[in-house]
């Protein structure tokens, strides 16, 4: 016992200082509330409900769309039939131009169309404006996150804004770059028109195309080896006809280290014949195909594009620096060195969370099947990790290696600009599926779940399941609130992820507004004649140690008296 007995006496006497050494150390701060800006909708009115339903026009029929931002119904029958195929009441309910897809000439007989013209321009988004001070053309990829972009577009009429009070790009302008849909065997006429202030070409990548065209002009969009870029102000068309089906890429292969991380990079899908295949040739900003082909529709029930890119902040605001081409070009070409640089935005087909769950999300039904093609349109590799689920490896690059190539797993491992097709089966057997609910998606490379460092964000989206969605096209979540993603505090750091996950906010930010914070350097030595103030913290400080001095000795003392107490109490005992 008596061996206790120092550590316990000596505690004791510390003890009793405890008092002036919690006084002489600092407080802890009470906590902060840190106050959000108004949080957008999930979902807004502004959709008309009608757009996602299941409906027929011009005799197209057009799968439903359970999503809060669903495709134009009008588009899509523009985007099958042509848009010389098509009524005008039909057309002008959309912006496309009139001869932005003319479809005809059904050579074989087999009920569907066998020559494409297919018209394209380069738009830029969040761009620059010597008129204005904010970026024109807008296009958000998460809540006040805009960074620029070039895309290739549809050819459309009228206004690139909304209206001319809202300078919101118009549904047509927008990140992505169009998945580009023909038919295998079809003779397709790849317009470009190069409504930008630098050159750019389009380069089929995996698709068959010859070398030379019929005009002997080079075929391939490569500058250096073929065809001269195509300059602003001219156009240059691309001719096809493609023998093999496949998942594919095209590009622009001008200056490509800078054009394609702009936003020049689409997903092209060379469907397999079949009769009375009326392919729905553009489906702008990816996500779901309301309009299978022929071939789908035989072995699932949906389809849907997923176009993975990511964005290097220096480069894309780079490129809304100046107002004069001729800088722009130096800065990119000249001063920016992409060895250097490092992507700070995630997007999976063209928005970043929580705006990936507006128009991006994958909607099942038990025992069913649907087909996805996805586009790693990132600089790095790239790893697509679905919860809940085991989807199948189809096809490589748009290549059918055959059933004995087929693989399973849950994480599908890609590097730039490869392509492949996965078969997401909603059996409930362990394997293909764990059951119905609300399963997220991710590239599992972790700063992709961020959005200029911000998590959670990046591309993350959800498989949902049919009755998890509501009526607008809300998943039904039961976790925490997702209010805070629809803030821009949020995005701008400013707000801490848990802060509200329970009534007394213990997780939130301490108030330290009005404490002095310690310096980085260490102070200079202190002048030989000390002030008053640093006198009286010396004397303190000695004080200090005195005192715990003093306590030891006192203790020691104490211990003695303890262990000698016999011959002490016989000492009195005499007297």
């Amino acid at each position: 016992m008596h061996k206790k007995v120092i550590p316990m006496l000596c505690g004791a006497m510390l003890l009793s200082g405890s008092q002036w050494v919690l006084a002489a150390a600092d407080k802890l701060p009470a906590s902060t509330n840190v106050k959000l800006g108004a949080a957008e909708e999930f979902c807004s009115e502004f959709t008309d409900p009608k757009w996602r339903e299941a409906q027929v026009i011009d005799g197209v029929d057009i799968q439903e769309s359970r999503m809060c931002n669903p495709d134009n119904p009008a588009e899509i029958a523009a985007f099958v039939k042509g848009t010389n195929n098509i009524s005008m009441a039909t057309l002008m309910e959309t912006q496309l131009a009139a001869d932005a897809i003319t479809v005809s000439n059904d050579m074989d007989g087999d009920g569907d169309p066998d020559h494409y013209i297919i018209k394209l321009e380069i738009a830029e988004l969040n761009g620059h404006s010597p008129d204005m001070k904010e970026p024109t053309t807008t296009f958000d990829i998460a809540p006040g996150i805009q960074p620029t972009f070039w895309v290739y577009a549809p050819k459309t009429r009228d206004m690139s804004t909304l209206s001319l009070y809202e300078p919101v790009a118009n549904p047509l302008l927008r990140a992505p770059s169009p998945v580009i849909r023909v038919e295998q065997g079809d003779i397709v006429w790849i317009v470009l028109e190069n409504s930008h202030y630098f050159p750019h070409s389009i380069h089929l990548h995996g698709i068959d195309h010859p070398y030379m065209d019929h005009s002997g002009e080079g075929n391939d969009g490569v500058g250096q080896t073929g065809q001269m870029d195509v300059m602003p102000g001219q156009s240059k068309t691309y001719v096809i006809k493609p023998r093999q089906p496949g998942t594919m890429y095209y590009h622009c292969h001008v200056q490509p280290h800078t054009h394609i991380p702009m936003g020049l990079q689409g997903i092209f899908v060379v469907e397999e014949n079949r009769p009375n295949n009326w392919v729905q040739v553009f489906n702008v900003g990816a996500g779901h195909v309301r309009h299978p082909s022929v071939a789908v529709k035989e072995k699932y029930a949906a389809e849907y594009d997923l176009h993975y890119q990511s964005a290097d902040k220096e480069l894309h605001e780079m490129v809304r620096s100046a107002n004069d081409p001729r800088i722009i070009a130096r800065r990119m070409n000249q001063e920016f060195d992409i060895t250097e640089a490092k992507p700070d935005y995630f997007m999976l087909n063209g928005r970043s969370f929580p705006y990936t769950l507006r128009e991006s999300l994958i909607l099942m039904e038990e025992n069913k099947k649907v087909k996805i093609r996805v586009l790693n349109g990132h600089e790095e590799e790239f790893a697509l990790h679905i919860h809940g689920h085991k989807p199948m490896v189809t096809h490589y690059d748009g290549v059918d290696n055959g059933p004995s190539s087929y693989i399973k797993r849950d994480v599908h491992g890609m590097v730039p600009a490869q392509r492949l097709d996965l078969e997401l089966s909603g059996v409930d057997d362990g394997l293909n599926s764990f059951g119905q609910g609300v399963w997220m998606f991710h590239d599992h490379v972790e700063k992709s779940f961020t959005t200029n460092g911000v998590g959670e964000g990046g591309d993350i989206s959800l498989v949902v399941y049919k009755g998890y969605m509501d009526e607008r096209g809300i998943p039904k979540v039961h976790g925490m609130s997702l209010a805070p993603y629809f803030t821009k505090e949020f995005w701008q750091g400013k707000y801490p992820a848990w802060q509200d996950y329970d009534a007394w906010k213990s997780l939130g930010l301490p108030d330290i507004s009005n404490k002095k914070q310690a310096a980085f350097v260490p102070p200079p030595p202190a002048p030989a004649k000390a002030d008053a103030a640093t006198q009286t913290a010396a004397a303190e400080q000695s004080s200090f140690f005195g005192q715990l001095f003093s306590g030891l000795i006192l203790g020691g003392l104490a211990y003695a008296g303890f262990a000698n107490r016999q011959r002490i109490m016989a000492l009195f005992g005499k007297k």
